[in-house]
Parts: C-alpha cells; sequence; structure tokens
C-alpha cells in the first residue's frame, strides 16, 4: 500500500462526511433556486429566478462590488505576503518578534476584526477622536470614510489583515522547502538577485502562491459578515443581497436568493477548479 493511498483511507470518513454534507447542501439549494419547492406549491423546475437577477441592475452591481472586494483583496494581501515571506525567510535580528506579529491575527475571527477596524478607523471610531482632540479635523465628517463607503475600503484592509499571515505561512513553507540551493546557482552563472527571484524562485512558489490566493479570492467573495458590519448601504456585497432576499418575509423571493447563492458558489468553485487544473498541468509539463 503506498503511502498516497494510505492517506486517502485516513481521510476517507472524514471527507465523505464533509463531502455529503457540502453537496446536499450544493443539491438543495440547486433545486429551490429553480423553483422547485412542494413545500410552497412549486413543483415546475424551471429558470426564472435567475432570469430575474440577472436582469436586475441591482444584482450585477452587486456582483461587480463583490468582485472587486475579492480581486483586491487576494492582489494586496498576496504582493504584501510575498513579500513578507522573502523577508522572513533570512536572518535578522528582531526576525523571532516579526514572525510572531505575522501569525498573530490568525487566531482572531473575522467578525471581531471587523468590529475592530469599526471602532478605529470610522467616522465616529478612535482615529477620528484622537484627530479632532489634536485639532486636524473640524468634526467627524470631516474624517475619510474608511468603513461604509462606496469603495469598501474597510472591508479590504480587514481582508488584507486576516489573509495575509495565512498566505505568508504557505510561501514560507515552499520557500523553507526549496531552500537557497537554486538562487545561488542561478546567482553563479551570472544572474542578478530580481533575474533569480523572477526567473527561477517565483516559479517555483507560484503554485502555492496561486492556490493560497484563490482560496483567499473564494472566500472573500462569498463572506457576508465583514461586508454586513463594514459595508455601504449601496452597492451591497453579493452575499448580503442574498441573505437579505432569503429573509424577505415575501416567500416568493426565496428562489432568487437561492439562484445568487448558486452563483456565489460556482464562481468560488469555478476559480478553485481552473487554478487546480492549472497547477495539475504545470506539474505534467515539468515531468
Amino acid at each position: 500500500m503506498t503511502d498516497r493511498t494510505r492517506l486517502t483511507l485516513l481521510l476517507a470518513p472524514a471527507l465523505l462526511v464533509l463531502g455529503g454534507l457540502f453537496l446536499a447542501g450544493l443539491g438543495l439549494t440547486l433545486l429551490r433556486s429553480l423553483r422547485y419547492s412542494p413545500g410552497l406549491g412549486l413543483t415546475d423546475p424551471d429558470l426564472s429566478a435567475y432570469a430575474a437577477i440577472l436582469s436586475d441592475p441591482g444584482f450585477l452591481r452587486s456582483l461587480a462590488f463583490s468582485l472587486w472586494i475579492a480581486a483586491a483583496s487576494t492582489l494586496i494581501a498576496a504582493t504584501l505576503a510575498l513579500g513578507a515571506s522573502l523577508l522572513l525567510r533570512r536572518t535578522f535580528p528582531g526576525r523571532a518578534l516579526a514572525s510572531f506579529l505575522v501569525q498573530l491575527n490568525l487566531t482572531i475571527p473575522h467578525i471581531v476584526g471587523a468590529i475592530g477596524i469599526l471602532y478605529l478607523v470610522s467616522q465616529s471610531g478612535a482615529f477620528a477622536r484622537i484627530a479632532f482632540s489634536a485639532g486636524l479635523i473640524s468634526g467627524p465628517q470631516d474624517f475619510p470614510a474608511l468603513t461604509q463607503d462606496p469603495y469598501a475600503i474597510g472591508i479590504i484592509l480587514l481582508y488584507v489583515w486576516k489573509e495575509l499571515p495565512f498566505i505568508t505561512l504557505i510561501l514560507l513553507a515552499s520557500l523553507q522547502t526549496l531552500g537557497e540551493d537554486h538562487e545561488a546557482v542561478a546567482r553563479s552563472l551570472g544572474a542578478t538577485r530580481w533575474q533569480a527571484f523572477a526567473h527561477v524562485l517565483l516559479p517555483m512558489i507560484l503554485p502555492g502562491l496561486a492556490a493560497a490566493s484563490a482560496l483567499v479570492f473564494a472566500f472573500a467573495f462569498g463572506a457576508y459578515e465583514v461586508p454586513l458590519i463594514l459595508g455601504a448601504h449601496a452597492p451591497k456585497a453579493l452575499p448580503i443581497l442574498a441573505w437579505q432576499a432569503w429573509t424577505d418575509t415575501d416567500l416568493a423571493s426565496r428562489p432568487e436568493a437561492m439562484a445568487m447563492a448558486v452563483v456565489i458558489a460556482l464562481i468560488g468553485l469555478g476559480l478553485l477548479a481552473v487554478v487546480a487544473r492549472g497547477l495539475t498541468k504545470r506539474q505534467t509539463d515539468e515531468r
């Protein structure tokens, strides 16, 4: 029995339970989005819920807004994590403290971080009050709108703060596995430090960076608690729009809420599938 087979057998029970729950929930959501709900008298599946949301300008604005939040958060967090991992792989005074500070917020829930940002950087938060006390602004309205703003600055700030250590740890693990021999060989052959990084090191850690970034994007795109606390009234993030449609007293809006949830799931799963396919193709080409 190979190690891979043994590992698969050991993980099989947990994967079956988690996979079964996930697939069952996704399947039920798909049925409800097709307006199949015998309890509500809907027994003829159709695509009217999808047609309704795709023709709704509010849905399209929310979709674009959520894509902006996820893309900006992922790009900034991945870039900073790449720099942090390259720095932390080296030995320097204070490295242990820097590594601890990078990992410090891993255990803090997103909702706690969101409330913290709300109390710190909102127009009625601690920084605004300090600026007012120092005479830098004449009132809270003069403080930059970093929460409940149309550009989702507070939401992006929270996601970058939370996901930066996640990507950094994955990259650090890859860098420690690779060592520095490959770069040293490239430098000995005349490559500059930048050329050694861009043409040797970066392609080798790119799979880990791509996988971590895809997970961060999928999470930021589908999560609703942070946009609920830090987001503006308009436009709303797509998960908020779906949640409000689901909790609407009009039960006729439930299929549209489920259709939004399916769209969120498909975009996230589609991105993960594309990244996984790309990594598999890369491994095949290298062989």
